[in-house]
């Protein structure tokens, strides 16, 4: 009995390790296949499968262009040319096009001269093919260049994107405080050179919002943005708020860009008594609207546009927003166009946001840069703050 019971448990120790031991073959036979390439099309390993494959669709289209001519024509060896342009090395396509040309020759060879109701190699359909193989060429070289797959490179952008979006998300107020944010890039592009950064700083009481407008527009401004709204967001809340703009101006001349420069503006309020006090590098001023009297009021500050010198000096500008007041603040490309100067701009916005006192300022941000400034070929942002009355 006692023999028995030892191997039964033996028998379920051996059972046991069965599926460890099949996990573990699983798990080493997908990391060699990954290795090997397999993971091609997810963009992680090299391109030795689709050169593969693409290599033996080349003696497919031969073999049915010589066996069907009237359904299989030579110009379909454009296939394999487009595709190895998106998905091969400039090396591996070479190696492709060598196969395309040599089955072209043999296509040449079988099929004879050019006759009514009978396919061959045409002058047309080899300069097709070779015009395919160099644009073809042209873009791997590209990619090869950039080191971006085309299977990742829209991830990569979409990822980009939604980056920007979350480091310009706008932290939770307190009850009585109402903010929101609309932003526009230039042309309905999906990257903005303008971007905004704000954190609940001063264990909670104090909201520091930043609203920074790079030089460029779009896809050209979009990396930029990037990497400075996470450093702008790094820098906020670590440094006092007079210290903030120096700092960022310092960091952006490090970078020692071509076109380096942006404007900025940083609103520093506190959520409990509603004082305020406003830092600007070159930045459109801020317009409040007073409840008490119906009136606006820019808030303007001295400061220099970051990354143009060292040591620039960033006098701050102060205010209270009571209950029922209204801050806006936004980049030029809202009230600056080339026919229209930001002194208009500012009374076009500020007379649109009067329709809004009444019914309150709630969904008012998309709708003001629609009205403002809807066909403008240029990145726009507005933030809008306002204390419940």
């Amino acid at each position: 009995m006692a023999r028995a019971r030892r191997r039964g448990r033996g028998n379920r120790a051996e059972a046991d390790t069965v599926p460890a031991r099949l996990r573990k073959r699983v798990h080493r036979a997908r990391i060699a296949l990954r290795r090997s390439g397999v993971d091609y099309f997810r963009g992680d390993g090299s391109d030795w499968v689709a050169l593969a494959g693409l290599l033996l669709s080349v003696p497919a289209i031969t073999a049915g262009t010589l066996a069907m001519p009237l359904w299989f024509s030579p110009a379909l060896l454009v296939l394999p040319i487009v595709a190895g342009g998106l998905l091969l090395r400039p090396a591996s396509l070479l190696g492709l096009y060598a196969t395309v040309g040599a089955a072209l020759i043999l296509e040449s060879v079988h099929l004879g001269p050019y006759t009514e109701g009978h396919d061959s190699v045409t002058p047309g359909v080899v300069l097709t093919v070779a015009a395919c193989g160099f644009f073809g060429l042209l873009i791997a070289q590209f990619r090869s260049r950039v080191g971006v797959p085309w299977r990742r490179g829209h991830t990569m952008l979409f990822d980009l994107r939604e980056r920007i979006r979350v480091q310009s998300k706008l932290p939770k107020l307190p009850s009585g405080w109402h903010r929101e944010m609309a932003l526009r890039p230039a042309g309905g592009q999906s990257f903005s050179g303008d971007f905004v950064v704000a954190a609940r700083t001063n264990g909670g009481r104090t909201l520091e919002i930043v609203l920074t407008d790079v030089s460029g527009k779009g896809m050209d401004a979009a990396s930029r943005s990037l990497l400075l709204s996470g450093a702008f967001g790094g820098l906020l809340g670590s440094l006092p708020p007079h210290a903030f703009l120096p700092a960022a101006n310092g960091y952006l001349l490090r970078q020692d860009w071509d076109e380096g420069f942006a404007t900025s503006i940083h609103l520093a309020l506190d959520l409990e008594s509603g004082d305020y006090e406003l830092l600007t590098a070159g930045h459109p001023p801020a317009i409040q609207l007073h409840a008490g009297t119906g009136r606006w009021e820019e808030k303007s500050a001295e400061g220099p546009l970051l990354g143009v010198y060292d040591g620039a000096q960033f006098d701050p500008v102060k205010g209270t927003l009571r209950p029922g007041d209204v801050l806006l603040l936004f980049t030029d490309g809202l009230v600056e166009t080339s026919d229209r100067d930001i002194a208009e701009g500012i009374d076009r916005l500020t007379g649109e946001a009067d329709r809004y006192v009444a019914g309150g300022f709630r969904g008012a941000a998309w709708h003001l840069i629609e009205a403002v400034a809807k066909d403008v070929n240029d990145d726009r942002a507005l933030l809008l703050l306002s204390r419940d009355a």
